[in-house]
This record gives structure tokens, C-alpha cells and sequence, in this order.
């Protein structure tokens, strides 16, 4: 029997949005640590769509999204007629993941830890850590994270308390949930020395697209990152670790947030239910409805015989600035069972809502809450409060008492206003400078300074197992 190839004890710290721009002196770490002088900076051209799930899953397998098959955060189901947004199922992707083809090729006992990456549950990784709330029958919702072991569960809270779950999105979402996955990140390095440590640092996402990347609100940002990226890195590498940096996108400035499903009900495509004087959306009976994820949607014709009027609808619609069909998916290493007949990508300035009605008074209830599953597309909204609430903390206050005495209650402080949202991601930003990055001590000396997504798979594949 062969003797197993030395592996490296890699973390690949996910530092959600980071690009060219941040490398300043807002970020005097992470500026250190990409001009060290074995590092190397690579300019990360993104796939469509450029999107969480997507993106992660393309490093961890080197497959187009077609291929692994997470063709966006969201999308629909057609056998079950209905939208699947930010499931957590690692079956979902389609694919050998980094940690599996070095146990298969290389190592059979390297091990493999994921810290908050997303499609986190039932993988084959060792160690798992991911948000997950926990629904009880009285409509209560507590918010919890589950881990692999079981047993880790509790051991981490006990060790770093409970994690600050409206802090990982919401309007309260800020420094504090990457200041606790990092230390999370450390536990685990302590506890288990893991092959490869996979670490997400989701903090530029929130301010940057709240307020748009060019707010000077965001230097504060930057400066918040940059200290746990710092700690985390300092305590790595002391143990042996080497670190890599990636992001997953840029964030780019919008002003222009588009409407797709409420054009679709003015020509008469979109079906609906009324539900307790609400609307609903119902996707199964509507002719063509669209499911947005930032700056791409994807859209879905339940009728074969409007798909030409579809199109032209679409490419009429302003803010849209590229319409991909079924054929012209396979050139962008997009076409897969779940992706919609058409692929809808924004112009730069421009995104996707989900809204559907035509009166907020029509609004489901879930459009003022901050709820990610319902929601037939991605909301930014939810990282505000609605500024026409005249005392927001007292209306929260009296919600989170409500909750506290055992009431069923509905957490309706969140804005049905699209323009407030002034950042957006998902197309390939025109800037290389908003592209997203990868940097760390990458020793092939034909490595280009830039490189496709579905490529980084295979840069950090050969870093961990190069001797």
C-alpha cells in the first residue's frame, strides 16, 4: 500500500466582498498580508451568478453551476411547485468537494472543518458548524446552530456563549457574528487541527450593501474586518496553519431596483392566492413568474406559448441588460434542471426584487419580516428597519415581549421600500477592481494573476497537497 502524500493544514478565511478597492489603509492587515513576499494576489473573475451558494460551490468543486448544480441561492421546484431559497443540504451540490478528493487521491486521514460555509449540513466534512434556527410548534422561532458532531453543539456555546444570530443578517447584522465564527474558527483549530479549515466572514456584506460601497461609513468596516482577520490569522499561523484569503464577489453601487414579477402581472402571467386579505405568490398556476438573487433572476414560463413575449417583455424591461435561454445557458456554464427558461442578468446600476403585489396593504406577512425561506427571491430590505415606523425600538420591544410571554408574534419592522438598498452583487462587475480575490503563498510559477471562479478549485486543491 502506497504511502500517503503530505498535505498541508490549510484555512481558507472567506472574507465576503473583500476586493482590490479594500486593500488600503482601512485594511492595514490584510494589505500586509497580500504584499508579504511569498504571497501572491489573484484577481478572481466570477461566474454568473455571483452569488453565495453558487460561488463557494464552484471553489469546492471546479464546476461550472450547471455542473454542481447551485445555479443561485434560490430557485424553483418544479416537481413540487414551489421556490427553494438558502437551503442548507450539501447533497444539494452535485460534485467531489476539495477535502474528499484528498482523502480519496491523497490523504485517507485528512480532515476537513466547515465553519459557517453555506450547503454546510450532511456533507462529508468532519467538523460543521452552521446557523440554524430552531421552529417551534407555537410559531416560536429560537435562533440555534447545529454542528457535526452533535455533541460540538453544545461544547462551542458553552465555550463562546450563543451566537449572535441577529447579527448575522437583519437589521441588527454586524461585526459580531464574524467575530464569533472566528472564534469559532480558533476552537476548532484548537480542538481538532483540521487538514483544511473552511472559514466564512460575512461582515462587509451587510454595510456594503446598505449603504453602497462608496459610503464613508464603510472605512468602519474595513477596520472591524481587518482586526478579526487579523486575530483569527495571528492565531493560525502560530499553530502551523497557512492561511489563504478568498472572497466570493464584489459588491458595486445600485440606485435601480427592478420589478420583474409586478411587470409579469400587468400582462397577466402572474397567479396569485389571497390568504387572510394577503396576496400570495402561486407559482405553479402563473404563466411566467421570475425568482431574483441580486442582480441575476431567473426566470420560469409554465407556458411554452408566451416564451417569445416573455423575452421581448424582458428585453424591453430597462435595467435588464442581458437575457440568457436555455441554449445560451450552456455557453455561460449555466444550464441545469433548476435554472429558469430564461436568465435574466441587471445592468450594473440595476437590481431584482421579488415583490409581486400591487398595495403594500396587499403585502404578505412575511414582507415585513425578516424571513429568507418564504421569500420567492432574495430581499435586501431585510438589513433595515422601516424608517416610517415613528418608534422602531419600542415597536421591537414590545414584539420581543410578546415572544417572551409565549404569544405568537410577527417581527414587522422591515421596509417594503426597494431603493433604500444602495449595494448589489450577482453580474460580473465591469471593474476587475470590484472583483472578488485570492491570495496566499500559491507557488506555481505559471499561475496567472487572473483566473476564472470554477479555477480556484484547483489553486487550492494543489496548495494543500503540495509538500
Amino acid at each position: 500500500m502506497s504511502e500517503p502524500s503530505p498535505t498541508r493544514r490549510i484555512a481558507i478565511l472567506n472574507v465576503v466582498g473583500l476586493t482590490a478597492r479594500h486593500l488600503g489603509p482601512d485594511t492595514p492587515f490584510l494589505r500586509e498580508f497580500s504584499r508579504r513576499e511569498e504571497n501572491r494576489t489573484i484577481t478572481v473573475t466570477p461566474t454568473i451568478p455571483a452569488v453565495t451558494s453558487t460561488m463557494q460551490a464552484s471553489f469546492l468543486t471546479g464546476k461550472s453551476p450547471g455542473e454542481h448544480c447551485i445555479v443561485a441561492n434560490m430557485w424553483y421546484d418544479r416537481d413540487y411547485a414551489e421556490h427553494r431559497c438558502w437551503k442548507q443540504s450539501n447533497h444539494l451540490v452535485k460534485g467531489r468537494k476539495i477535502w474528499e478528493q484528498i482523502r480519496d487521491e491523497h490523504d485517507p486521514d485528512f480532515t476537513c472543518a466547515k465553519v459557517f460555509w453555506w450547503n454546510n449540513m450532511y456533507s462529508t466534512a468532519d467538523y460543521q458548524i452552521t446557523p440554524r434556527p430552531i421552529y417551534c410548534a407555537n410559531g416560536k422561532k429560537v435562533f440555534d446552530i447545529q454542528t457535526w458532531p452533535m455533541d460540538l453543539r453544545k461544547r462551542i456555546k458553552r465555550k463562546l456563549g450563543k451566537f449572535p444570530f441577529p447579527a448575522f443578517w437583519g437589521p441588527a447584522a454586524g461585526i459580531d457574528s464574524s467575530d464569533w465564527i472566528a472564534k469559532s474558527a480558533m476552537w476548532f483549530e484548537d480542538k481538532f487541527s483540521p487538514g483544511l479549515n473552511l472559514v466564512y466572514l460575512p461582515h462587509l456584506d451587510y454595510n456594503l450593501q446598505r449603504l453602497g460601497p462608496d459610503d464613508l461609513a464603510v472605512s468602519e468596516d474595513l477596520q472591524a474586518i481587518d482586526r478579526i482577520v487579523k486575530e483569527l490569522v495571528t492565531h493560525l499561523e502560530k499553530r502551523g496553519v497557512e492561511v489563504v484569503i478568498l472572497s466570493e464577489y464584489g459588491i458595486t453601487a445600485v440606485d435601480h431596483p427592478v420589478h420583474l414579477n409586478r411587470i409579469f402581472r400587468e400582462k397577466g402571467w402572474l397567479s396569485w392566492r389571497e390568504e387572510l386579505k394577503r396576496e400570495v405568490l402561486d407559482p405553479g398556476n402563473c404563466k411566467a413568474f421570475a425568482i431574483p438573487d441580486h442582480q441575476i433572476a431567473h426566470v420560469y414560463v409554465n407556458d411554452p406559448a408566451i416564451e417569445d413575449e416573455v423575452a421581448a417583455v424582458l428585453r424591453e424591461t430597462e435595467g435588464v441588460e442581458k437575457i440568457y435561454n436555455r441554449e445560451q445557458q450552456t455557453e455561460i456554464g449555466l444550464d441545469n434542471e433548476r435554472s429558469g427558461d430564461f436568465v435574466v442578468v441587471s445592468d450594473e446600476r440595476s437590481w431584482f426584487t421579488y415583490y409581486f403585489w400591487k398595495n403594500d396593504r396587499k403585502a404578505p406577512d412575511y414582507a415585513r419580516c425578516v424571513d429568507i425561506h418564504r421569500k420567492p427571491g432574495y430581499d435586501p430590505a431585510e438589513l433595515f428597519v422601516d424608517p416610517k415606523i415613528k418608534f422602531p425600538k419600542l415597536r421591537i420591544a414590545n414584539r420581543l415581549l410578546r415572544k417572551m410571554l409565549g404569544f405568537r408574534m410577527l417581527m414587522d419592522v422591515i421596509p417594503l421600500d426597494a431603493t433604500l438598498v444602495k449595494g448589489s452583487h450577482g453580474r460580473i462587475p465591469e471593474s476587475a477592481k470590484d472583483h472578488p480575490l485570492l491570495i496566499g503563498s500559491f507557488q506555481s510559477s505559471d499561475l496567472s494573476d487572473t483566473v476564472e471562479a470554477i479555477a480556484v478549485h484547483d489553486i487550492l486543491l494543489n496548495h494543500c497537497i503540495s509538500s
